[in-house]
């Protein structure tokens, strides 16, 4: 009864929209207050929350991913993918996604890198004849590798909340990335060979090429640094993500096209988002001590193995539940909202959790793109000046993409599982 009674108190609060922050903070205080608890465990809970060294990678990130925003570095990066992919058929396309992918492998935020590739390309793309509904949705979606492609500050939180190896997931999401990828890459081919009102770009020269690319090199390099660090052994991910930001901030500073004013609103956007995560990650180990207490998650695994004896069962309710969290929740709230309660089930359904991190977070990035809520729905809906209803018609396809794959995963878990563990 107190297990239907606090999740129905959870849900009426956000369908308030009360935020969700101050939903799991105060629904957590009561639960404690209502048990006889001293109050000082709320604010003790909640600074045990954040208290993680991990934790540190994600500022870092956020503050590295909007540095590299104001230096205009995925324009630069565009156009060295541009120049040797871009006369192909759908050839800008393509470079948006692969972009994506790649500046995904340096910021760790979808919404980063969705902002930064949609000023370069929405413009350009449409002045060459693509339709708008397929550009935007196309940069929504290529957006959403930035919580799957490693680093990943999503993972980085799944981590911390179910003390699995973070290096060990970002080796997990490599390959369903990669795939990801192609499929939107593959679809973009195809897109182009039935839609022939665009114009292809003219070839580059080889020193064109030459030129872009030296250009790109030092955004390859921090990729380069920051992951092959993290994979090396050379640092943690806290420690990546601090190197990453001071290069970063080199680069940004030796090109000389900004100023110490575009670094401080960089600084600023990047505090606020870091604030936001902070305290939902702050509240939901609050919420996540009191549901302990009151014995929820023992109570829910115990109704799991009676309800889903099957683990695909079992993995099929949740995805559902993801997908209908996700028209009213953004990712990181249902990551936070839902692991503490689920991190119980997944031994006696079989299921690891590196693998369940990939699964969880492929189904989370859909959240990132499904309206009414997407957050990188209205990101892209700004960059391009477009309607909301534009970049929904153009992101279903790439939707089912991601629920295809997250079916795949399922059959061949060794998408996720054979990096990790090879």
């Amino acid at each position: 009864m107190d297990t239907i009674f606090i999740l129905f108190a959870l849900i009426c609060l956000l369908l308030l929209r009360v935020p969700v922050a101050i939903a799991m903070a105060s629904l957590g205080a009561i639960l404690l207050w209502l048990k006889g608890l001293p109050m000082i465990m709320v604010s003790q809970f909640m600074i045990s929350g954040v208290d993680s060294f991990e934790l540190l990678a994600v500022p870092l990130f956020l503050l590295m991913s909007h540095i590299l925003l104001v230096g205009g570095i995925g324009s630069d990066l565009f156009r060295a993918v541009q120049s040797w992919v871009g006369h192909w058929p759908g050839g800008l396309a393509v470079a948006t996604v692969i972009t994506c992918a790649l500046f995904a492998a340096i910021s760790g935020s979808s919404v980063a890198t969705a902002a930064t590739v949609g000023t370069v390309v929405i413009v350009e793309m449409t002045q060459r004849g693509y339709p708008k509904f397929f550009v935007l949705g196309l940069v929504a979606a290529g957006g959403t590798l930035g919580i799957l492609i490693p680093p990943s500050i999503p993972m980085i939180i799944y981590g911390v909340i179910t003390e699995a190896s973070i290096p060990k997931l970002f080796l997990a999401g490599i390959g369903p990335g990669l795939f990801l990828a192609s499929m939107f890459i593959f679809y973009s081919f195809m897109f182009a060979k039935f839609n022939k009102n665009y114009s292809r770009s003219k070839k580059a020269t080889r020193e064109e090429r030459v030129t872009a690319t030296i250009s790109a090199l030092p955004v390859v390099f921090i990729a380069f640094v920051v992951v092959g660090g993290i994979y090396g052994g050379l640092f943690t991910p806290s420690e990546a993500a601090g190197v990453g930001f001071v290069l970063s901030l080199a680069i940004v500073l030796a090109k000389r096209k900004n100023t110490f004013g575009d670094i401080h609103t960089a600084a600023m956007a990047a505090m606020k988002t870091t604030v936001t995560i902070l305290l939902i990650v702050a509240a939901a180990a609050l919420f996540g001590k009191s549901i302990t207490i009151y014995q929820i998650p023992q109570d829910i695994t115990a109704f799991v193995a009676t309800a889903f004896a099957e683990p695909w069962l079992f993995t099929l309710i949740i995805c559902i539940v993801l997908l209908v969290m996700g028209l009213f929740l953004e990712s990181l709230s249902m990551l936070l909202i839902m692991m503490p309660v689920l991190i119980e089930s997944l031994a006696p359904m079989g299921l690891h959790p590196i693998w369940f991190g990939i699964m969880f977070v492929i189904m989370i990035e859909c959240a990132l793109i499904t309206p009414p809520v997407g957050m990188n729905l209205f990101v892209v809906q700004a960059v391009g000046k477009a309607k909301l209803s534009e970049v929904i018609q153009g992101v279903w396809p790439f939707v089912l993409i991601m629920l295809s794959t997250a079916v795949l995963l399922w059959f061949i878990p060794g998408m996720a599982m054979y990096l990790p563990y090879m």
